[in-house]
């Protein structure tokens, strides 16, 4: 099967590591800042976003989604009819 490039942004998951890495640019990675435990924001020379790398990315997913819908449940049940 040939070697399809996949077009930007590209999401791949790494299943040993638990690591989930979205690609945003293939530029080269010059600095990276964490933006929150387990979340690291990948920069170019310029400092712009290239990519985003989440260590124990299924719990990270997980406890995620699970706030967020949570919280969407709360708001709806807290408005009136």
């Amino acid at each position: 099967m040939p070697n399809i490039k996949q077009p930007l942004p590209q999401m791949n998951y790494f299943k040993e590591e638990d690591i989930l890495h979205l690609l945003i640019s293939e530029e080269p990675e010059s600095a990276s800042i964490e933006i929150s435990p387990n979340v690291t924001a990948e920069l170019n020379a310029d400092g712009e976003l290239i990519g985003v790398e989440i260590l124990n990315a299924s719990h990270y997913i997980r406890d995620f989604i699970l706030e967020s819908v949570q919280g969407k449940l709360l708001n709806l049940a807290i408005k009136p009819r």
